[in-house]
Parts: structure tokens; C-alpha cells; sequence
């Protein structure tokens, strides 16, 4: 007897929303479709039923992840809020559930270029959103801005997951935080 589509879909959502954890946690190359699979209660045997190739769900993975992004943007009307709870040590330690630009970078610059094309597009959605946020007449300044705070949040999370050191990893949060928040729109809190 054959699954419904709806079983079908369901199974494949829970494939993905694995991977996209997973990946999130251990890199791309850090873990295979074997223990996604198994972590998804299926044998390797269904991938095929649901993928093409690894790729395909790295991915549809990759553009699942950046759903914890949209959070981000939900909190907008405070800026520096959402820069303290992005710069923070309970973000640092829960890449699985974080965001997916800050914990896959280094990893999508290797991938191939369909992972490379979702991870651009989304950069460039977030790009435009805080660029409409800014009140900066002059685009090229305000479009600077953007990337500035940006390329600020995702290395600072990146340096300070890097580091051995605990309290160098939240001198890193803290010391990029308090540079970026003044250079945010309305209030500081």
C-alpha cells in the first residue's frame, strides 16, 4: 500500500527540517545523508524517493534554515534588541536553531552554485531589509551601512563560535555589539 501524498510531503519536511539542524550544527560536509536520514526515522534507501542528489537537500535544507532569519526581521522595531539577542551567548551556542548565514558561511563559499545562488538571494533580501530600515538619504551610504552591520553580525558570531577562550568569545559579542548599536536606527533599547 502506497503513502498518500500528505505522508509523503510530511516525511519530506521532516528530511529537510533535520538537515537544515543538522547542517546548521555541523557543516555541510559534517554530516551525511545517512544519519539525516536515520535522524529522520527512514532508511537511505527512501532518499532517493525524496532527492535527486545531496545537493538537492543541502539545498532545500539551506533555504528551510533561513525561516529563523524571518524572526529576525518580525523583531525590527527593535534594532539594537535584535542585535543584542543575535550577538548573544545563547545564539553562540545554539547554531542549530540560529541563523543559517551566520553558521554555514564559510561552508556555502565552497558549496556548489545552487547552494551559493539560495545563500546569495538571501543575502541580498537581508541586505534590502535593513537598508529600508536606515535613514540615510544617500543610497550608496545607506546600501554601506547595510553591509557594514551585516558583515559585523556575521563575523563577530562566526569569531566568537571559532574561539576556545570563553571569555575572549563574549568579549567578541559584547565589544561588537556595542559598536554596531549606536550605528542603528531609533532607540538604543
Amino acid at each position: 500500500m502506497g503513502h498518500s501524498q500528505a505522508e509523503k510531503a510530511a516525511t519530506h519536511q521532516r528530511i529537510v527540517d533535520v538537515a537544515a539542524r543538522r547542517f546548521r550544527e555541523l557543516g555541510l560536509d559534517g554530516i551525511g545523508v545517512a544519519d539525516v536520514m536515520k535522524e529522520a526515522g527512514m532508511t537511505v534507501g527512501g532518499f532517493y524517493k525524496h532527492f535527486e542528489s545531496r545537493d538537492e537537500l543541502v539545498t532545500e535544507a539551506l533555504g528551510a534554515a533561513f525561516t529563523s532569519l524571518d524572526a529576525w526581521e518580525a523583531r525590527a522595531e527593535n534594532l539594537a534588541q535584535a542585535v543584542r539577542d543575535y550577538l548573544s551567548e545563547a545564539h553562540r551556542d545554539a547554531p542549530g536553531k540560529g541563523c543559517a548565514l551566520g553558521a554555514l558561511l564559510g561552508d556555502v563559499g565552497r558549496s556548489n552554485e545552487a547552494t551559493r545562488d539560495v545563500f546569495t538571494e538571501r543575502v541580498k533580501h537581508n541586505l534590502a531589509f535593513s537598508e529600508g530600515l536606515l535613514d540615510i538619504k544617500d543610497p550608496a551610504e545607506r546600501r554601506a551601512r547595510a553591509m557594514l552591520q551585516m558583515s559585523a553580525c556575521l563575523g563577530a558570531i562566526g569569531l566568537a563560535r571559532a574561539v576556545s577562550d570563553p571569555v575572549l568569545s563574549k568579549e567578541i559579542l559584547d565589544g561588537v555589539a556595542g559598536q554596531l548599536i549606536p550605528l542603528l536606527p531609533g532607540p538604543p533599547d
